[in-house]
């Protein structure tokens, strides 16, 4: 083998073509080593059997491993096999695009690494002699097919994100917080490191195994409220339906304690069209919404909980008649029984009193719907458009132009349950310290009339049935938003419970009470 190292120091300038068809194998097999170990890939392959397939290996193996400084050293030899150590040093990033001939960066932004290979030379009648070319003298593991390369030691190690206990969320673990997941990835992983490895994958890319680890992960940690228990929950209550969203968020704080929509959103589909109902969805939440129009009805001094207000079974205005469902009517009942039984006409009728402006002015004023919510992702906060005629008077019923979403309208229980407007959020904002929306809430008389109003709902009102053994300090309201085209209204259900507030919707199911009150009660069942 020392005759092999002098005649690969003689040889380094290369050498003709009919030298190397009459060399002895030690001289073929050095004159190779020599070319690729010199970044002459041509010359190298062209000592080969099959100097196509040798040249896209030996290509491969420089620019998808990012090497640098390449030495082949000569072992022991048994007839016309010969050993070789390969030292080659790689990015700790992975393939950082310098090539064999790069060396770029410092030495401690590169790792050695070393292993043995080996070649067998062979005479060929036609080619004289030559090394036998297989995938394996690149590097033991390797087989047609297959390659070698650095990169990311894993994608998902980017960002870990948290539960409120400090505890890993995952996509196995929550399926329906998957495309949260990934766009808390997106947001928060910028000064994420990976990590990375020097692998060996397969035709498509898929990993086969790891070779080197060359520098840990240093993942970044993203805190969120999530109650990994609530949210196990709130997912097994919805697993059986076919679409529906919920959201669930603490009235003390407004941390987000659990999203679910079902089926799970695609994290791969584009944000701006997102079918995650629970945070993104823009739907008319029926008469859920009586709550905000109850309270700027109070502030106005249009209605007073035990006061007597008209329930009518029809009520024009715009060119519309409005009407309630099955044409009830209360004959002398009081602001809260005409809440309490979702009576269209109490409402509707306060429409000539009003400005078009009035009802999206204090929504906004008060419980921060429409506002910018930066809740750590993107998430809808509600619309009240400016409407005239019978379009502002079906605003106050949750129809016409309104849109919300379950988080909006838990965040409208929440409010009520907590008497101030806190803004909705999933990463802390002392996290990235992002700013929360604010807005004035209800004064603390109004607040108390509208809880009024929710407990009378639930104790003798449509959103009784599924309230029924819901421990603790309660108030709900039911809705069944009219669509056009659907034969079922969208289900609407808000509560609390103490300090948590749930809201869902299922569309095209039928009425909130029947459908998505139970489901929302069975989720404040859940609290602690």
């Amino acid at each position: 083998m020392a005759a092999l190292a002098v005649v690969a120091g003689c040889n380094s300038g290369g050498s003709d073509d009919t030298t190397a068809r009459n060399a002895t194998p030690a001289e073929t097999a050095a004159e190779f080593l020599n070319a690729w170990e010199n970044g002459n890939v041509e010359k190298a392959a062209g000592l080969t059997d099959d100097p196509a397939a040798a040249r896209t290996a030996l290509e491969a193996f420089a620019a998808d491993t990012g090497l640098a400084d390449l030495t082949l050293t000569p072992g022991t030899s048994s007839g016309d096999d010969i050993s070789f150590l390969v030292t080659v040093r790689l990015p700790v990033g992975g393939d950082d695009g310098e090539g064999a001939d790069g060396g770029g960066g410092d030495a401690s932004d590169k790792v050695d690494w070393q292993y043995r290979s080996e070649l067998s030379v062979r005479r060929d009648d036609d080619l004289g002699t030559v090394v036998a070319w297989e995938p394996t003298v690149v590097h033991p593991d390797l087989t047609d097919g297959n390659r070698l390369e650095t990169g990311p030691l894993s994608e998902d190690a980017a960002v870990r994100v948290l539960d409120r206990d400090g505890d890993e969320l995952t996509a196995e673990d929550h399926p329906s917080l998957a495309a949260v997941l990934t766009e808390l990835g997106a947001r928060y992983g910028a000064d994420a490191d990976p990590g990375s490895e020097l692998r060996l994958v397969d035709a498509s890319g898929a990993r086969l195994e790891q070779l080197l680890e060359l520098e840990s992960p240093n993942p970044v940690e993203v805190p969120t409220t999530i109650d990994a228990d609530l949210q196990a929950t709130a997912e097994d209550v919805l697993a059986d339906t076919d679409r529906a969203g919920l959201a669930a968020i603490r009235p003390s704080t407004g941390e987000i304690l659990a999203l679910v929509t079902t089926p799970a959103p695609d994290p791969e589909e584009d944000p701006g069209e997102s079918t995650d109902l629970a945070v993104k969805g823009r739907m008319a939440p029926g008469s859920t919404w009586k709550i905000v129009s109850s309270a700027l009805m109070i502030d106005r001094g249009l209605a007073s909980p035990s006061a007597v207000h008209p329930c009518p079974k029809n009520f024009d205005h715009g060119g519309w008649p409005f009407e309630n469902l099955n044409e009830f009517e209360l004959e002398g009942g009081t602001f809260a029984q005409s809440f309490a039984a979702s009576c269209n006409t109490a409402f509707v009728s306060a429409a000539p009193e009003l400005s078009d402006e009035e009802l999206g002015t204090y929504a906004r004023n008060t419980f921060g719907i429409g506002l910018e919510w930066d809740a750590g992702i993107a998430v809808e906060s509600g619309t009240v458009p400016v409407e005239s005629n019978a379009q502002m008077a079906a605003q106050l019923i949750g129809q016409a132009g309104v849109r919300a979403n379950p988080l909006v309208m838990a965040s409208v229980s929440a409010t009520v349950r907590d008497g101030s407007f806190r803004q909705p959020y999933l990463v802390p904002p002392d996290h990235d310290g992002r700013e929360l929306a604010t807005a004035a809430g209800p004064s603390e008389g109004t607040a108390a009339q509208l809880r009024g109003l929710m407990v009378a709902a639930v104790q003798y009102g449509t959103a009784s049935a599924a309230m029924s053994g819901v421990p603790g300090e309660t108030g709900a309201k039911t809705g069944s938003a009219e669509v056009i085209g659907q034969e079922d209204p969208n289900a609407w259900f808000t509560a609390y419970r103490d300090d948590l507030a749930v809201a869902a919707v299922v569309p095209e199911s039928g009425h909130g009470g029947k459908i998505a009150g139970p489901l929302v009660a069975r989720v404040l069942n859940a609290a602690p």
